[in-house]
Order: C-alpha cells, then structure tokens, then sequence
C-alpha cells in the first residue's frame, strides 16, 4: 500500500511538471488575432502610401510647384545652409540644457512657495501665484523683445547685454511659470495621508516635504515636464531676434543674401529631427508609466 502511494505520488510529481499545452481553441484564437494584426498593418500601410502619391501627385501637378521647388527646396542653397545651420544649432542645445535645467530649478521653488500653509507664508504664496499668472499670461515673444531690447536700453551698471545671456534669461523667466504649475499639480496630487504618515514617523514639514512629497510629484509630472523641455527646445531658436547667431539666425542671413528660402526649411528640419528622439521618449515614459498605473504598480 505504501509502495501504490509512493507510486501515486511520483506520478502526480511528474504531472505537476509537465510542460503547459494550449487547447486547440487557444491556438485558433492566437492564429486568428495574428492574421488580424498582419491584416491591418498591410492595410494601414497601403493607405499610407497611397495617400502619399496622392500628396504628392496634388503639389507637383499645381501650377505654382517650379516656382517653389526653386525657393524653398534649392539643393545648392540647401548644401551651403547646412554646416552653417549645424554651427547654429550648437547655441540652441547650450540654451536648451543650462535654461532646462534653470527652469525646473526655478518651477520647484515657485510651486513650493504656492503650496506653503500658514498665513505667515501668505506673502510668498501671493508673489508666486502673481509670478505664474504674469508670465503664462505674457507672449513669449513679447517677454523676449522686453528683456532682450529693454533691459541694455537701461544701460545699468554690471547688467549684461549679452543677446544670448538675455534671450535665455527671458526663456527661463517664461517657462519656469509653466513648469512651476506642473510641479505644483504634481504636489497636490499626493494625498494628505502621505504627509500625515511622515509627520507621526517623526519628520518635520520640512522633511516630509523633500523626502516624501516631492518624489511622488515628481514622478507623476515626468511626462508634461519632459513635453515642456520640448517646447523649450524649439522656442530656443527665437533668441535670434537679438542678435544671437543660432540655427535660426544663421538661415536667416543666408535668406537675407540669397532671397531663396530654403535655408529656413533646412533649419526647420534640423530642428525637427533634434525633437523627435525627445517625443519618442516622452511617449516611451508615459506609456510606461500608464503601464505601471494599469498593473497597480507605484508611481
């Protein structure tokens, strides 16, 4: 008896590790959402190219067409935009990593002022509330023109009049009051409980602040912060209407000599294929995240 249930056992043993076999409806299942997925991928690539011919059947046939290619998609200007525009664009990544980094430095601290309790941090609350309002209310270009034009018309002593030193002056000015109100949604997201939970581990305000809030913000403001560093990127190229030879300034003076256009459309592309990879991996980091919301994993 003991020897039948030793050899019961062994034989559940070996069941329990038999390799697992879908069902034959199963594998109907799979075969079926494959062929689908093949299915739509042919067609939505058959109406993309069809729709490109159409495209571009539609701007070659217009009458206007050698007119433009000639203005605006000149090879030989484009060949002597290029390098120039590159130099160019070396000014606009240097504005985008020291003003990215000025502004989140910036937004933290004005969305920390807004969120102070106590009426003795009502002074600071009110500034900071007037300074988010004042500068997302502001045009960007018109905060450019005021600081990069007005402030060397001052001539102030030890005041800079450096075009790029001002035009970055003016990005950081404007987009920290937008990161400032990212970073705030961000902090009153995390629910009372949190702070309450540090308070009775011992930390002050102060601490649960930095150690137990402002992680949490942080991490669910990731994808509209990195959304603002890319419109930052682009804006960089309006520091040219100081003066400063970036991308953007550098196809201008080619325009200027040539009165051919394609140097801006040569900028243009530079300044979308820098973009890109940044949209790529804002979309990679949000869907991750949604992912990891979806799963019930910490965010």
């Amino acid at each position: 008896m003991t020897f039948a249930k030793e050899e019961s056992g062994g034989a559940a043993e070996e069941d329990s590790h038999d390799p697992y076999v879908p069902s034959q409806r199963r594998i109907e299942r799979e075969r079926h959402k494959r062929s689908r997925a093949r299915r739509a991928t042919a067609i939505a690539a058959l109406s993309t190219l069809v729709t490109g011919v159409v495209l571009y059947l539609v701007v070659v046939n217009a009458p206007g067409w050698p007119r433009t290619k000639e203005t605006f998609f000149n090879a030989q200007y484009a060949r002597e935009a290029f390098p120039k525009v590159l130099e160019g664009l070396w000014l606009n990544v240097r504005l985008l990593l020291v003003c990215g980094a000025a502004v989140l430095a910036l937004g933290m601290l004005i969305a920390v002022a807004r969120t102070l309790r106590g009426p003795v941090f009502f002074p600071l609350r009110a500034l900071a509330a007037a300074y988010t309002d004042f500068f997302r209310g502001l045009p960007l270009i018109i905060n450019l023109m005021i600081v990069v034009l007005g402030v060397p018309a001052l001539r102030l002593q030890g005041i800079t009049v450096d075009p790029v030193l001002l035009g970055g002056t003016a990005l950081t000015l404007t987009y920290s009051a937008y990161v400032a109100e990212v970073f705030r949604a961000g902090i009153e997201s995390v629910h009372p409980s949190q702070r309450a939970a540090a308070r009775s581990l011992g930390l002050n305000n102060r601490q649960a602040l930095r150690y137990v809030v402002l992680p949490q913000a942080v991490r669910r403001q990731v994808p509209p912060l990195l959304n603002d560093l890319v419109s930052l990127q682009k804006d960089t190229g309006l520091v040219s209407i100081g003066g400063a030879v970036d991308a953007v300034r550098a196809a201008d003076i080619i325009v200027g000599r040539s009165l051919n256009y394609t140097p801006y459309i040569v900028a243009g592309l530079v300044f979308v294929a820098l973009t890109i990879p940044m949209t790529r991996f804002t979309d990679w980091v949000t869907a991750r995240m949604d992912r990891r919301r979806a799963q019930g994993g910490t965010i």
